[in-house]
């Protein structure tokens, strides 16, 4: 028997036509069972639970979450922030971008955090409760931090998309 996933080397060549069915059914819910999925794609409940499991392996599945609305939970402010970090420092320091990822990571504000190429540095998908939260944020945080340079911000007025899912 061959397995259509070999390594995520070659993860877009790898994925057949029920692999991506798949795919699509667990982004939309993941945790329909896989007698439903299997219904909609024309499998087993097995034959879906293998290639599932097999998906998971190759690291195509990353993992498994729960989507909480923001505002459902009272962070009903969404920033985000172009952030522009210092180019030089000091030999004996660490890189400002290492110093910058690092806390990051520790920002429970910060959802999202992306390297870019052009005039800034990251771009940060920040949930806040409110305005207060926000400057605290900003003025107590961000701004304080020794790698930071510079940051412009945008507010979101109103979500006209968002989804967690790729298009496979």
């Amino acid at each position: 028997m061959s397995t259509p996933l070999q390594s995520s080397d070659s993860v877009g060549n790898s994925l057949d036509k029920l692999d991506r069915a798949i795919l699509r059914c667990l982004q939309a819910n993941g945790r329909e069972t896989y007698d439903v999925i299997g219904e909609r794609v024309g499998l087993s409940p097995s034959a879906v639970l293998r290639r599932a499991k097999r998906l998971e392996e190759a690291g195509i599945i990353e993992r498994y979450v729960a989507l909480v609305k923001p505002e459902a939970v009272g962070l009903g402010l969404t920033a985000y922030l172009n952030v522009r970090l210092e180019k030089h420092t000091e030999t004996h320091k660490r890189n400002p971008m290492d110093v910058f990822r690092a806390s990051v990571q520790t920002w429970p504000e910060v959802v999202e955090c992306a390297a870019l190429t052009g005039e800034m540095d990251y771009l940060l998908r920040v949930v806040v409760a409110d305005m207060s939260h926000y400057s605290r944020f900003i003025m107590d945080t961000l701004l304080k931090h020794p790698s930071v340079q510079d940051c412009k911000t945008s507010f979101v007025l109103d979500r006209v998309k968002a989804t967690t899912s790729v298009p496979v």
